[in-house]
């Protein structure tokens, strides 16, 4: 049931993506052309929970003109490593230093057209430090109570893959982890 490509022509690239048509060979022996959108760089982003409520952004996203909660989320630079850029990020988007990070989870967001990958990590405190760097990223930051989460993505407020994936692996993950 593998796809195979036999040839690929480049239609566009930038510093961020690489648009590809690729002649693909189904398991059946038809071949479809088909679109690759190639990510510059993997991403990175951070789950922080504190008092059982998670630091999010309310941003703008013009592709779609919607507004919706997410978790801080950028690009990872060379050499960089995933949870350096995760920490680096929440603190240029939020005006807030994650704690510790450890890896929560790694997911391609949608693999049936393009290879962004996003490494996720969880920190459970996160200090104060200021004002946020990246300010025009989102329109306000809020604390919000973990038990509000399956309610926000009932309403639409929360509709980002990642942050969706991110967000409820989080809540699968406190209910089957013991009380500390």
């Amino acid at each position: 049931m593998k796809w195979k490509i036999h040839s690929e022509r480049e239609l566009y690239r930038d510093q961020w993506v690489h648009v590809t048509s690729a002649d693909v060979e189904l398991p059946d022996g038809r071949h479809l052309d088909h679109r690759i959108v190639r990510s510059a760089a993997p991403g990175a982003g951070a789950v922080v929970v504190h008092d059982d409520k998670v630091l999010l952004i309310w941003r703008h996203r013009f592709i779609t003109d919607t507004w919706a909660w997410e978790i801080p989320l950028g690009s990872i630079k060379p050499g960089e490593e995933p949870a350096a850029a995760a920490g680096r990020e929440f603190e240029e988007e939020t005006g807030w230093r994650p704690g510790v990070l450890r890896p929560l989870l790694y997911t391609q967001p949608s693999p049936g057209l393009m290879t962004s990958a996003h490494h996720i990590f969880r920190a459970d405190s996160a200090t104060h430090i200021g004002p946020p760097k990246d300010s025009f990223e989102s329109d306000r930051r809020a604390w919000v109570p973990l038990d509000d989460i399956l309610g926000l993505v009932d309403k639409q407020d929360i509709v980002a893959g990642t942050t969706l994936a991110a967000l409820l692996y989080t809540l699968a993950d406190r209910t089957r982890r013991p009380a500390e």
